[in-house]
């Protein structure tokens, strides 16, 4: 089975370790966590991933930047807004979000 590595960007700590825990809990998914947008630009130049996903407390120019800084290094990186919701929620946007880029 491929593993679809996602990428989760948060600014709050207790969110971002739930989010992680909860991408890791589906078989074949495999999510990472970062703090800053540093972070996670530098754990985006070590390793493939599939989406990248921005949770809230991300201010307007950050996003701009980092959605920018990821599709220059993968055009095709898949990059969605995640404020919240139950695990439903979360499953449900990320499998939408790769279903859509399939076609």
């Amino acid at each position: 089975m491929e593993t679809t590595n996602i990428l989760y960007i948060g600014r709050h700590i207790e969110i971002l370790a739930i989010v992680v825990r909860l991408i890791n809990s589906n078989e074949g998914w495999n999510g990472v966590g970062a703090m800053n947008d540093e972070e996670a630009k530098e754990i985006f130049r070590k390793k493939e991933f599939s989406m990248v996903l921005l949770g809230s407390g991300i201010q307007k120019e950050s996003e701009a930047d980092l959605c920018s800084f990821f599709k220059k290094q993968n055009p095709n990186i898949i990059v969605i807004q995640h404020y919240g919701g139950g695990s439903g929620l979360l499953k449900s946007e990320i499998l939408v979000a790769l279903e859509s880029n399939k076609n």
